[in-house]
């Protein structure tokens, strides 16, 4: 059997995630294998990756933080609201230089904090089970409702004036599910230019860095988090004996052994993750137990 843990993965450009979950599977030996969180093909950066039981994790690993370095283009807005798509409008070099530092930097503000923010229709969103960049191909009018978002962090590093565009290095840390195309095509049009994505690079997940990531073409032998290390770091570490950690498997109720709110990742003595436990009460039962592993 193969082990068990996540992989970080420095997602390369040009790829899907899910190309990147197919090359786990070969080079771990095992069908079992999922991601927790999907990359554009034209981003790179962090994908992190379950392998056999720590699949179970992901859930609790899609929902987190991330942190993206990006490059926002001013003056021209496309299909896509990023560089993969046809340039469907182009500003007038004047009004690109208009754009002044300070214009840029009160509509940033403006777009940090909590957010409501359209997604691309260019997305992976389904809408009556179908993929809304399927039905955009397909020749479809695709209108996604607004969702309520975070941006705490929305710095703008650099600036480059060339013919007709302004680019802007940037790096964001937002909620899960905000999508920086939609940051970018936001910040144009607030400007009154037009703005698209031409980089994106996924460097944090939580409190996992791609600085810790394997390349693609390095899975084979690219060590594991192992299920307890992740789970204990997003979720908070809570020691439980042998006795309680066999009652916890077998689905039981048991004392909670200290205070605590939310989840928490049962460790047992030997250092294994017995699974995550919710505090009812007095009490705490797992609301999702690892695989046994058996020597």
């Amino acid at each position: 059997m193969a082990e068990s843990g996540i992989l970080l993965v420095d997602k390369p450009q040009g790829v899907t995630s899910h190309d990147i979950v197919a090359r786990a599977r070969r080079a771990r030996g095992t069908r079992k294998v999922g991601h927790a969180g999907t990359l554009d093909p034209m981003a790179t950066g962090l994908l992190l990756v379950g392998v056999e039981g720590a699949t179970r994790l992901l859930t609790y690993l899609v929902g987190l933080g991330k942190t993206y370095e990006a490059t926002i283009r001013l003056g021209q807005a496309t299909t896509t609201d990023d560089a993969d798509g046809d340039v469907s409008r182009s500003a007038a070099a004047a009004d690109v230089a208009a754009v002044t530092l300070e214009r840029i930097a009160d509509e940033v503000a403006r777009l940090t904090g909590a957010i409501s923010q359209v997604p691309s229709a260019v997305s992976a969103i389904k809408v009556d089970g179908r993929r809304a960049y399927d039905r955009v191909r397909a020749g479809e009018d695709v209108q996604l409702a607004a969702r309520d978002v975070v941006v705490s962090r929305f710095d703008v590093l650099a600036r480059r004036d060339a013919a007709g565009v302004i680019d802007l290095d940037v790096i964001v840390d937002c909620s899960s599910g905000t999508y920086i195309r939609a940051l970018a095509r936001d910040l144009g049009d607030r400007l009154g230019v037009g703005g698209h994505l031409t980089r994106l690079r996924r460097t944090a997940v939580g409190p996992f860095s791609v600085d810790d990531a394997a390349g693609a073409d390095a899975l084979e032998d690219a060590g594991l988090a192992g299920p307890a290390d992740v789970a204990g770091r997003v979720l908070g570490r809570l020691a439980v004996p042998q006795e309680i950690a066999r009652d916890l498997r077998h689905g039981k109720r048991v004392a909670a052994p200290e205070a605590f709110s939310g989840l928490r990742a049962a460790i047992d003595e030997e250092g294994v993750l017995v699974g995550i436990v919710e505090r009812r009460g007095r009490e705490m039962k797992s609301v999702m137990n690892m695989p046994e592993v058996t020597a």
